[in-house]
């Protein structure tokens, strides 16, 4: 494979991947698994959990708690 970078982009990665003791292919695959888990982990569970607030939860009270606060608290 071949991948086409700028050469300002190149020396940032090499001087970083140094700083890491890493060879540039380590500090590149790295780089590229950290986002492939950030972009499928991470943004799959943040649509979910949106959509369990935006559908809301059940607890069977219909919308209506039947103690207050101090009897919950037992004041």
């Amino acid at each position: 494979m071949t991948l086409s970078l700028p050469v300002s982009l190149i020396r940032k990665a090499k001087s970083v991947a140094a700083e890491q003791e890493k060879s540039l292919n380590e500090f590149i695959r790295a780089a590229v698994e950290a986002r492939l888990k950030e972009e499928t982990g991470y943004e799959r569970a943040k649509k979910r959990q949106l959509e369990y607030l935006r559908r809301g939860f059940d607890l069977g009270t219909e919308g209506v708690l039947k103690v207050s606060r101090e009897e919950i608290h037992g004041r």
